[in-house]
């Protein structure tokens, strides 16, 4: 919806406003859940997640109707599935930026492996595994509100591949790191690229889908993130097991740098990219 209800002048700002928003409301929700529980019981807090949802709907409902973009609604799911990816795939920029974070992710996915690196080579304390685990959402939050402040202005796909790139570096020196200070602020650092990376992918999709394939667009894209998601978890899983903890994870950032570095000499297009 964001699209149909932002002036296109204002889209960045806004996928950036509603990129930030997205992920302070989930490491917030989880922290300010788990308080609730503690404090007031379970059934009090789902009465407070009632009231919240409801006061959303409120909000919702402000929104001025717009009339649906006419399409040939006769056309089978399997059709329109067809169409999405087509156009995906023809979008060559789009394309390379779902690409890029899918591969980035299915990689990178060092976060998976935290549980390991805290108990078996940091030996750290609760506390500490707290913090660390926290550490690439503290950072893509951190970096959204500045994006949200002072916008790039140029070269925002160059950036991005270039924010890529700098993710698997820390995804390496996270590998081989023996010290939590060092771990914590590499993950740190590992959020703040990834933030990066998430509002120009973000932006580039708003821009690039006209609105009659919003739906479908977004269906696809949450295909890639989805998948990439969890089937790096299984990757660093299975890799860990076959490699060990340590070289899983620093192949895991070899391998997002060779991605970006692929997609620097095949996409031209999502390098040269700028809104």
């Amino acid at each position: 919806m964001l699209a149909a209800i932002v002036p296109k002048n204002l889209l960045q700002n806004a996928t950036t406003w509603n990129q930030g928003t997205w992920l302070s409301a989930s490491v917030t929700g989880h922290a300010v859940g788990g308080f609730l529980i503690a404090f007031i019981g379970i059934s009090n807090t789902l009465l407070v997640v009632s009231c919240i949802i409801f006061a959303s709907i409120l909000f919702l409902y402000q929104l001025k109707p717009k009339p649906p973009v006419q399409t040939n609604m006769e056309k089978k799911t399997w059709e329109s599935v067809k169409e999405g990816l087509s156009f995906v795939f023809r979008t060559k920029a789009l394309l390379a930026a779902m690409a890029l974070d899918m591969f980035a992710v299915l990689f990178g996915g060092a976060v998976a492996m935290i549980p390991v690196f805290a108990k078996d080579i940091l030996k750290i304390s609760p506390l500490a595994y707290g913090w660390l685990n926290a550490a690439t959402d503290i950072g893509a939050i951190s970096i959204v509100v500045i994006l949200t402040l002072w916008p790039m202005k140029k070269a925002q796909g160059r950036k991005m591949l270039l924010a890529v790139a700098g993710f698997g570096c820390c995804i390496i020196l996270f590998g081989l790191s023996k010290w939590f200070l060092l771990s914590f602020f590499v993950m740190l650092l590992a959020g703040i690229l990834d933030g990066v990376s998430v509002v120009v992918r973000g932006t580039v999709m708003q821009l690039l889908t006209p609105d009659h394939m919003r739906g479908r667009v977004s269906s696809v894209s949450s295909m890639f993130v989805t998948s990439s998601n969890e089937l790096g978890q299984f990757e660093s899983g299975l890799m860990a097991r076959a490699m060990g903890a340590i070289p899983s994870v620093i192949f895991g950032g070899c391998m997002t740098i060779a991605v970006v570095v692929t997609t620097w000499f095949k996409a031209p297009t999502l390098r040269k990219f700028e809104y």
